[in-house]
């Protein structure tokens, strides 16, 4: 069963996995309302709007017949309310959609994470699945955040980590340190990784996922790291445990 990315996050707060906040709203008066939360709750300048439909690929994107991408940034709450006019209720084709696209009955809008501060900004690939080949779950990440991982396995495969786990048992913590140690992380952003990761490994098992995506995974300019976007399949074979997830 596919998630989509505002139902995906709301589950992974449970398991303590930080997340870039926002609201799923239906019409662009709602999103226009959410942008002023947003800007008062976590004194963000500006806000992002995400097209939800099950398909990647929405930040390049665009509604059928426009030039609206699938994920677009608002400096208030007009422009927020435009983009959430130009979106809702349009198809957006993606590399993922094909030429028929999806139709967009509800966006994210989300706080703005690319603020300002000490250190420069991050952005990472993680994901958790299943490796049928060895019967192990494995933690599949890389330094090339925010870009298609396939891309990135072709053109520079040596920027590609695998750690594998038991599906049985937990990820340990030497093999969280090794996950933030490969992707250069240092100081707090190292601690802070560790144990994103290891939540994340807890909210995979304990969801019975089959599929977990973050990209990006992200790191602030405050060394927070954060999931930006998620892409969270569950296991349709398991739902009989998560009856509060069937919809």
């Amino acid at each position: 069963m596919n998630l989509h990315e505002y139902q995906a996050k709301e589950l992974l707060k449970k398991y303590n996995v930080p997340v870039q906040e926002g609201i799923p709203c239906n019409t662009p008066t709602e999103a226009e309302e959410a942008y002023r939360q947003i800007h008062t709750q976590y004194d963000s300048k500006f806000a992002v709007v995400k097209a939800q439909i099950h398909a990647g690929g929405r930040g390049k994107g665009k509604i059928a017949g426009t030039e609206q991408r699938g994920v677009a940034v608002g400096k208030n709450a007009e422009d927020i309310k435009t983009i959430a006019q130009n979106i809702l209720g349009g198809t957006l084709v993606t590399i993922q959609t094909g030429p028929a696209g999806k139709l967009v009955n509800k966006v994210l809008v989300a706080q703005d994470v690319y603020f300002e501060g000490p250190s420069p900004v991050k952005e990472f690939y993680l994901s958790i699945l299943l490796d049928r080949t060895k019967g192990q779950n494995v933690i599949m990440y890389s330094t090339e955040g925010g870009m298609n991982i396939e891309d990135v396995a072709h053109d520079t495969p040596e920027k590609i980590f695998k750690e594998w786990i038991h599906p049985g048992g937990l990820l340990q913590a030497f093999q969280a340190r090794k996950i933030a140690f490969n992707l250069g992380l240092s100081g707090e952003a190292f601690k802070n990784c560790t144990k994103f990761v290891t939540n994340l490994y807890n909210a995979f098992t304990g969801l019975d996922c089959s599929m977990l995506e973050i990209n990006p995974l992200f790191k602030a300019s405050d060394d927070k790291i954060i999931a930006v976007d998620c892409k969270m399949n569950l296991d349709e074979n398991s739902l009989m445990r998560h009856a509060d997830l069937i919809t």
